[in-house]
Parts: structure tokens; C-alpha cells; sequence
């Protein structure tokens, strides 16, 4: 088997609207629903990273120990958004009332990341990744 591309990413969230909001106004992902209760959107350009993330891992980038904190849920996933400037739409965020796992920083790996949790508990990166400028 060859895989071509990633055709599709959907969190499976237990409230939709919350979820809808989140996406929609804070991220900035325009979505439509049409008939149905599924929102969606064909418009959002291609994934250019698919990748297996322990979770050690992830905690170490967000809060620098391999430990996850127990009052967080533990995300089942993470998405990322590529955007022009990281510093500016995580202010948005803040404006917007949505607690930060952390701030804008340049990771080891030289992409810039701000992240959090959105509503179901995917860890939301709003990242600048240098390399894929011209993919």
C-alpha cells in the first residue's frame, strides 16, 4: 500500500458545539455543516506531518518533565496549525480567554510552537515550522 496523503483528521468530541466554537472562532478553521450535525471543511490545506508522538515526549515539550499532569486530560492526539505569526494568534487566544499549555517558544527542532487543549482533549499546537515554507 502507498499512501498519497492524509485525507482526513476529525477529533471525535463528546460536544460538538463546544468543539465547533473552539476550532471556528479561536483557531480560525471555517467550517460547514450543511444538513447534518458533522461539521467539516474540504478547504484546509494538506497535512505535511503524520507522525507517532510518545506521550512522554509531548509532556516533555509542554511542561519540560515526561510526566503528563494529572489535572490535565490526557490528549489522545495533536494537530497542528501553521500560521504567519505565533506570537500574534496566541494572543488572540488569550484575548479570546483560552488558557495556554504554554506560550510561544522556538523548539530544539527549530519550529515555533504555542499550544493548549481544545474541548475534547487534542493538544492544539499554533506553530511556524521554517521547513515547510516552500512544501
Amino acid at each position: 500500500m502507498k499512501i498519497r496523503f492524509v485525507a482526513g483528521f476529525s477529533p471525535i468530541t463528546a460536544d460538538p458545539a463546544a468543539s465547533k466554537e473552539f476550532y471556528e472562532n479561536a483557531v480560525g478553521v471555517n467550517l460547514d455543516s450543511g444538513d447534518t450535525e458533522y461539521p467539516y471543511t474540504h478547504t484546509l490545506a494538506g497535512v505535511k506531518h503524520f507522525g507517532l508522538w510518545p506521550l512522554a515526549e509531548a509532556a516533555l515539550a509542554c511542561f519540560g518533565t515526561p510526566d503528563w499532569p494529572a489535572d490535565l486530560a490526557v490528549p489522545q492526539a495533536t494537530i497542528e496549525f501553521e500560521v504567519e505569526n505565533v506570537a500574534a494568534a496566541e494572543q488572540e487566544l488569550m484575548a479570546a480567554g483560552h488558557a495556554l499549555i504554554h506560550g510561544t517558544r522556538v523548539e530544539p527542532w527549530g519550529q515555533t510552537t504555542a499550544r493548549l487543549l481544545s474541548p475534547e482533549g487534542l493538544l492544539v499546537g499554533i506553530v511556524s515550522t521554517p521547513w515547510l515554507d516552500d512544501a
